[in-house]
């Protein structure tokens, strides 16, 4: 057990948690980062991300999280790859506890613990990972200019990226699992008006196909039981996201899909002294840029806090 109370812990690092700790160091709040089961989140499993500013020529997902976590620890962030599996967040004293057992106690708490894509599960799908196959349309799309594609999905997600793509690609596949879909019928209308979008109904993925990258789809129709292959270069995957907030049920507000909840304009959570950022609080986004913006939010309101707690 721990004695002392930190004035910041950051649970999650990812361009949230890691930008939150760079803006808690340099205001001397001497912040320790808590990594999570996946340290640097979703852009460990990215390849070149080309749309975050300030990397004119790309740069691998992995190396931009090192770039985060040494301009973090530079200012004297303390990062510890450990997954927290408790927490208490009650009182002044928020206490949270490692898988390795440490207690630890904290006048602020940073949830930038991210979201999750949700994955049909064939094991193509995970060999074919970053040659051909994403879950981000927004950010792999661009790699795909004048071929065609797939998209998985019913809802607003894949409705969105179907669209998406559709002006980047000369023809866009949407695999659609029952006769009707989930989407607003405001997307539903977009969906409709894409002359080059064909929606496939009662379609499932039987197998992602090629050696190195993705070649082609092959799908049945789940009525009929026929299957057959589409031609594609590229498989989007749009099923939705589901955010790492479980540890926080029951106490922080969460929508009906786990997201947190946060008072408009800032990071604050229902529970004072404790901040959401990243992905845990936007089902909207969802992208590299907008985390590390509200993990910056996140630590100017962990700041203030303190300030007015006359705690720093």
């Amino acid at each position: 057990m721990q004695d002392s109370v930190h004035n910041c812990v950051i649970v999650g690092s990812g361009p949230a948690g890691y930008t939150a700790a760079i803006y808690a160091a340099r205001a001397n709040m001497n912040p320790i980062v808590y990594t999570g089961k996946e340290p640097g989140g979703q852009l460990m499993i990215t390849t070149d991300v080309e749309n975050y500013p300030g990397y004119p020529d790309g740069i691998m997902g992995p190396e931009m999280m090192e770039d985060f976590r040494k301009q973090a620890e530079r200012f004297g962030t303390k990062v510890i790859n450990e997954i927290i599996v408790k927490a208490d967040l009650e009182g002044p004293i928020k206490k949270i506890w490692s898988e390795t057992g440490d207690e630890i106690h904290a006048h602020t708490i940073i949830i930038a613990t991210g979201a999750s894509a949700k994955w049909l599960g064939i094991p193509s799908e995970q060999r074919l990972m970053n040659n051909g196959v994403s879950a981000c349309a927004v950010c792999d799309g661009f790699f795909f200019r004048g071929q065609e594609v797939v998209v998985v999905g019913g809802g607003d997600t894949a409705a969105e990226e179907a669209t998406y793509l559709a002006k980047l690609c000369p023809k866009v596949h949407l695999l659609v699992r029952r006769d009707e879909m989930r989407a607003s019928k405001i997307m539903q209308k977009r969906v409709e008006k894409t002359e080059n979008l064909i929606v496939h109904w009662n379609t499932e993925t039987v197998e992602i196909n090629g050696e190195e990258a993705v070649e082609s789809v092959t799908v049945k129709n789940n009525k009929t039981g026929e299957e057959s292959i589409i031609e594609a270069k590229g498989f989007f995957v749009a099923i939705g996201h589901k955010p790492n907030t479980g540890l926080f049920t029951g106490v922080l507000d969460m929508d009906g899909s786990g997201y947190l909840k946060t008072t408009p304009g800032t990071s604050r959570t229902n529970v004072e002294g404790v901040f959401a950022s990243g992905d845990a609080q936007d089902n909207v986004y969802r992208q590299a840029v907008t985390a590390a913006g509200t993990g910056c939010m996140a630590a100017l309101d962990a700041e203030r806090y303190l300030a007015e707690k006359e705690i720093i």
